[in-house]
């Protein structure tokens, strides 16, 4: 087939070919007056909280990571089953790298949400495809973790320097533009935008 499909499950691991298909970002919009809700967080040097996870044991990288990280002795390692909206919201805000495990599906809300908290997404997944390849170097603002190094995932998170980081999170909030649905009329450059732009580079310039 010639057209285009547009997936938020960008699963290589499936059938979404790099190149042809466009990977969309899941987003969660809870309030059509205010679509991003309170984006933003604390500083770097206020993120107190190395990493932070919080979500339904869908799949089976999620349990491997709760089985392993949720009872050790780590105070700074946030992993957790479920936790209220207000504490999740909290914990992204104060959080340096908010984990993004893939559930039933390789994509989750988890990314997107990260980057408006300006939290360093760390994704473990595979075979997903990350939104927009085409305009944004994703590993100049994310961390990918290798669903097989779960166990090392805070040795290597550590591992990252501090400067590293902080490099990161000015980036995630740079791009934080290209994930903003807006009130009304869309804004240049923000989520409607570049989902079009995604649309007309494939379309233009199918490598397929």
């Amino acid at each position: 087939m010639n057209c285009i499909r547009s997936l938020c499950n960008a699963d290589v691991g499936v059938d979404f070919v790099v190149g042809k298909d466009v990977s969309l970002p899941e987003t969660k919009v809870s309030s059509s007056q205010n679509p991003n809700g309170k984006i933003g967080g604390n500083r770097p040097s206020k993120r107190t909280i190395l990493a932070f996870f919080a979500g339904n044991l869908h799949g089976y990288v999620r349990p491997i990571l709760l089985n392993h990280w949720s009872s050790r002795p780590e105070p700074d390692m946030k992993i957790f089953n479920r936790v209220d909206h207000k504490s999740y919201i909290r914990y992204m805000k104060r959080s340096r790298y908010c984990v993004c495990a893939k559930g039933y599906e390789v994509n989750s809300p988890r990314v997107v949400e990260s980057i408006l908290y300006g939290c360093v997404p760390v994704i473990i997944s595979d075979n997903f495809v990350p939104p927009f390849l085409e305009i944004l170097n994703w590993e100049s603002f994310a961390v990918f973790v290798p669903e097989k190094e779960i166990p090392n995932l805070r040795k290597i998170l550590v591992s990252i320097p501090v400067r590293r980081y902080v490099e990161m999170q000015k980036r995630v909030s740079k791009v934080q533009k290209h994930f903003m649905w807006h009130d009304g009329e869309p804004v240049r450059y923000d989520l409607f935008h570049t989902i079009l732009h995604s649309v007309w580079y494939n379309r233009v310039f199918q490598t397929f």
